[in-house]
């Protein structure tokens, strides 16, 4: 579904953000990227739909090359969920117009069949009862639900999770979790940068760890978080238990 093939990054000359990765994701498997702050994660899951351009190498969604200048980004990225750190609702629609925009401008829904899809999916991450709420009128963890539910209004092929949980009090990631934990349950395609651990303990199929720009371990949860075999992997985790 997703395959990186010998992908190079750099920022400027000196910085080398990406370096080498080769990495195949398969239809319906959940994957959690992890490693330590600066090491390359979120721009990896922004080349996916080209947030971020590569200088070296391919990368492949469901068979089409998304570098490829011949490929119509704007319909790829319509295949392709992303929800960043920081929620990017627009302030002056409500959440249900947050979520009805995309599918009406792009795909050419109509409203009546737009606002169907978007109760919905309010209802599916616990929100219905907001539909007519503004983002300045919602929780952190209330805006990021509403971010994803936009996310699947495209009924894309593929999600991605940049941090989702970052900009979140504590109380409010239990929240977020659930609506991707559910979502990992339904069989969707998911690629996730998250620092949360227990999340990638329990949905994920593999954990990819990333530092300096390279794949330095890929293993399924249960080893990584039990036996991880690279020393700065066995770092990063003691690190994370400390805190």
């Amino acid at each position: 579904m997703i395959r990186f093939e010998n992908i190079h990054k750099w920022f400027g000359k000196d910085l080398h953000a990406i370096n080498g990765v080769n990495l195949e994701i398969a239809k319906g498997e959940v994957v959690v990227v992890c490693g330590p702050s600066g090491s390359g994660k979120s721009t990896l899951i922004r080349t996916v739909n080209q947030l971020e351009t590569i200088q070296e190498g391919n990368i492949y969604i469901d068979g089409v090359c998304v570098n490829d200048h011949k490929t119509d980004l704007n319909k790829l990225r319509a295949e392709v969920g992303f929800v960043f750190q920081h929620f990017n609702l627009y302030p002056h629609l409500s959440a249900i117009d947050n979520i009805m925009l995309s599918p009406m401008k792009v795909r050419g829904m109509k409203e009546t069949e737009a606002r169907e899809l978007a109760m919905g999916l309010l209802e599916k991450v616990g929100l219905a009862h907001k539909a007519e709420s503004f983002p300045s009128q919602l929780s952190g963890g209330q805006q990021q639900r509403v971010a994803i539910a936009r996310g699947l209004a495209m009924q894309p092929k593929v999600m991605l999770f940049d941090e989702p949980t970052s900009a979140l009090d504590p109380e409010m990631i239990g929240e977020v979790l659930k609506v991707m934990k559910d979502l990992a349950l339904s069989g969707m395609t998911m690629m996730c940068v998250t620092h949360e651990m227990g999340f990638a303990r329990e949905v994920a199929d593999r954990v990819v760890f990333v530092d300096h720009g390279e794949i330095i371990e890929e293993a399924t949860p249960e080893e990584f978080f039990t036996n991880p075999k690279h020393e700065r992997a066995k770092q990063f985790l003691s690190q994370l238990r400390s805190h």
